[in-house]
């Protein structure tokens, strides 16, 4: 990749554009916002050497770049009936921007280009994506008031977001599956309060900044390579299948915090369907989660014998495991916290 200033420059850029669409007032100054966004992004993506990112970045030129034109296409339809007064029905122009801005964000059904896109980036590229991508539409969405249209992007995000990641050996996809799982649980909660909305956003981009960043160390890609190689350090192993169980949302661990918090003000809306439609799509991806601990958890679990012992990389394997005691024991730490103050 090119030196780490242009890098820096377009990181810059990049969180500038997320901030001019934060703070807009205007459709249009959205849209502008996001475009930045959007070109500063794609040279972060593309890497000479990877054949893969190019495409990766080529995916997501095109969908993004649809996603604006309808996005723009909507929001002058929405001047045309301001200024002019034509007659053209408000809440269809407001779902045409929900569903463009759905799309941006990756959530079913308009996931399709996601999982794709992420089996070709690196691991740093893969968390931008997964995390300070998601803000921007997502705030947007929350300026809309179209609840049907949200809670079948919601019931359809948790469902694929379960599903999709039962078969998957690449861990990048089952990042991304992961991750649309998330974003169902997002929309949720952006149903009922941002505030919430930013708390469960906040404590999901750690734990997979957790995950992401130890997968970055050890350049992990495949479940395969989880289970042959951390054969000398015990520790490292159990941290990381915790964090998997901690981002999957498994009560004792930090990850659950979030969803409490979701499931408290859904059953104080009386949204009990869609409440039980979550929690059923969240133990499928616990599923498949226990499943890859499964074994890592076994004592008398096969190891071979000939690999080399690796070089811990210390400094940054302390900084893991410090992210992981967070991870796990930060649940009990807030819940003291609550019940001290």
């Amino acid at each position: 990749m090119f030196n780490n200033s242009s890098k820096i420059l377009f990181i810059t850029i990049m969180i500038i554009g997320t901030l001019i669409t934060v703070t807009s007032n205007s459709w249009l100054g959205a849209w502008m916002g996001l475009e930045i966004n959007l070109l500063s992004f794609i040279p972060l993506l593309s890497d000479n050497n990877n054949l893969m990112s190019t495409e990766a970045s080529l995916k997501y030129f095109l969908t993004q770049a649809l996603a604006s034109t309808v996005l723009l296409f909507s929001s002058i339809l929405l001047m045309l009936k301001n200024n002019l007064n034509n007659e053209i029905n408000e809440s269809f122009t407001s779902m045409i921007i929900m569903s463009a801005l759905l799309l941006k964000s990756g959530a079913a059904p308009f996931h399709f280009w996601f999982p794709n896109m992420m089996e070709g980036l690196t691991w740093m590229n893969a968390l931008m994506l997964m995390t300070w991508q998601k803000i921007a539409p997502l705030m947007l969405i929350s300026y809309l008031n179209i609840k049907y249209l949200l809670l079948i992007s919601v019931i359809l995000s948790v469902v694929i977001g379960a599903i999709g990641g039962l078969n998957q050996t690449s861990l990048r996809k089952l990042m991304a599956f992961s991750s649309i799982n998330h974003l169902g649980w997002m929309l949720s909660s952006l149903m009922i309060s941002e505030s919430i909305w930013l708390i469960y956003f906040f404590f999901y981009s750690f734990l997979s900044f957790v995950l992401t960043f130890m997968f970055n160390i050890f350049k992990l890609f495949h479940l395969n390579q989880l289970f042959s190689w951390f054969v000398n350090s015990k520790i490292l192993k159990f941290t990381l299948f915790m964090n998997f169980l901690s981002l999957g949302g498994l009560p004792p661990f930090l990850g659950f915090l979030p969803k409490w918090l979701v499931i408290q003000q859904l059953t104080l809306c009386n949204q009990y369907f869609l409440l039980t439609l979550m929690m059923m799509s969240t133990l499928i991806t616990l599923f498949f989660y226990l499943r890859i601990c499964y074994s890592a958890f076994m004592m008398n679990y096969f190891e071979n014998n000939w690999i080399m012992k690796m070089n811990m990389i210390s400094n940054n394997t302390n900084m893991y495991l410090i992210m992981t005691f967070f991870s796990i024991f930060g649940l009990f730490m807030i819940s003291l916290f609550y019940f001290m103050f």
